[in-house]
């Protein structure tokens, strides 16, 4: 009967070094192998993989040496210990660097011998590591970085409009945002705050400058609404805010164009939260000449209502309770329209204007099983929908004009 042999590992960047450590263990029998699942590695390295666990278990059983994988039921560095049991093997095979005496310990007190392998690539071909590999692609992404723009930009969430005094002066109230990376073609006039994003690219051409995330985001307000602009109107503090401080943020308005305080939530599994229900739909950018507060109705009611949607909606992310998050979401929109109805339904030159209505695209939308709650972003009257789904990774396969988000983590 052939001997077994045991080994582990993520295998997550399944390179010719793991191969060679694989060829190396099944000279001593038929070769098993432990895979660390997701959750394992999420908790142990503190990142999710590169490939998901049943992509990896796929790759590793279609190595030639490998009898049969198991993806690991434990937690933990010693997450293999059930697989170890149910494989029974004679030999449990390490990389040296991956030895211990707490795993010799287990294998003592089994029965199984223990034998540890020096790192060696094989025969004509370069010594590779799962780190090494990382290093290069981080060296690389670095290197790219002179050629293309990483200004981050914005998506409000709950509470818009309240950043302006006229609005905040009937109730006080949190605007909800959060800085987006990149990783889809911008449009301008989409409600993503595009055109502060266009003056910070005049002053930093590829990527904000390393400073105190507040700072940084009051030096932007005070540049793009300086004294001698061109008209009246002074943009919002969510845009500047939005897109300079990472994370998930909220600001509080009471009739004042900057908040009286920020607070911020960088917690990886609440921003985790909001990527995997949170895509875009990209419609017709906001029509030149297009007026969103034309018709606008501010009254105290309406504002306590936006207001007490976007406290709630804060609460419902932080908590991770979906179903709320979406109610919550769907109110701060309503109480948004309620008071400026040109943001569905735009006026041009003073005339209602039927065809640049997004109501359809609402309603559209609105009807999909998966979607729980939408609003458009920033002031409206085209640019993106910013739809709530079950699934953004499912929602994003089935529609292909859905674009899932990044947020932007602290230190990027």
């Amino acid at each position: 009967m052939a001997k077994k042999v045991f080994v582990t590992g993520c295998y997550d960047l399944l390179h010719s070094g793991h191969i060679e450590f694989f060829r190396q263990a099944a000279e001593y029998g038929e070769l098993y192998v432990g895979i660390g699942s997701d959750a394992t590695i999420l908790d142990y390295k503190h990142h999710s993989p590169m490939f998901p666990e049943s992509e990896r278990l796929f790759m590793v059983k279609a190595v030639r040496y490998v009898k049969d994988a198991f993806v690991n039921q434990g937690h933990g560095i010693i997450d293999f210990l059930p697989t170890l049991d149910i494989v029974k093997p004679d030999f449990f095979v390490v990389n040296a660097e991956g030895g211990s005496e707490e795993k010799r310990r287990i294998c003592e007190e089994r029965g199984i011998e223990y034998i540890e392998l020096q790192r060696t690539p094989h025969e004509g071909l370069e010594a590779r590591s799962s780190t090494s590999i990382k290093g290069q692609l981080l060296n690389r992404k670095e290197s790219e970085k002179s050629s293309s723009c990483e200004i981050p930009t914005r998506l409000d969430l709950a509470g818009t409009w309240i950043d302006q005094p006229y609005v905040s002066q009937y109730c006080p109230g949190w605007a909800l945002t959060i800085s987006l990376d990149p990783t889809f073609d911008i449009r301008d006039r989409c409600g993503l705050s595009t055109s502060t994003r266009n003056l910070i690219k005049k002053i930093w051409p590829y990527k904000l400058p390393t400073m105190e995330p507040e700072t940084l985001a009051r030096l932007v307000f005070c540049f793009e609404n300086h004294p001698e602009r061109d008209g009246g109107h002074i943009s919002g503090a969510q845009d500047s805010i939005g897109i300079c401080v990472p994370g998930l943020v909220r600001h509080w308005y009471d009739n004042h164009f900057w908040p009286e305080k920020l607070e911020t939530c960088e917690d990886e599994m609440t921003l985790r939260f909001l990527e995997e229900h949170i895509v875009l739909v990209p419609l017709e950018p906001r029509r030149p000449g297009c007026s969103v507060v034309e018709g606008k109705d501010i009254t105290k009611s309406k504002v306590k209502a936006l207001a007490d949607a976007a406290e709630r909606c804060w609460n419902a992310i932080i908590s991770k309770n979906l179903e709320d998050f979406a109610r919550s979401y769907a109110d701060s929109f309503n109480a948004q329209v309620a008071m400026f109805p040109a943001m569905v339904n735009p006026v041009i030159k003073g005339n209602a204007c039927p065809e640049a209505s997004v109501q359809p695209y609402i309603d559209e939308y609105s009807s999909m099983d998966d979607v729980l709650a939408l609003k458009l972003a920033g002031a409206g009257g085209g640019g993106y929908l910013a739809l709530v789904v079950k699934d953004s990774g499912v929602f994003c396969k089935v529609h292909q004009e859905a674009i899932p988000i990044s947020i932007r983590r602290a230190g990027k």
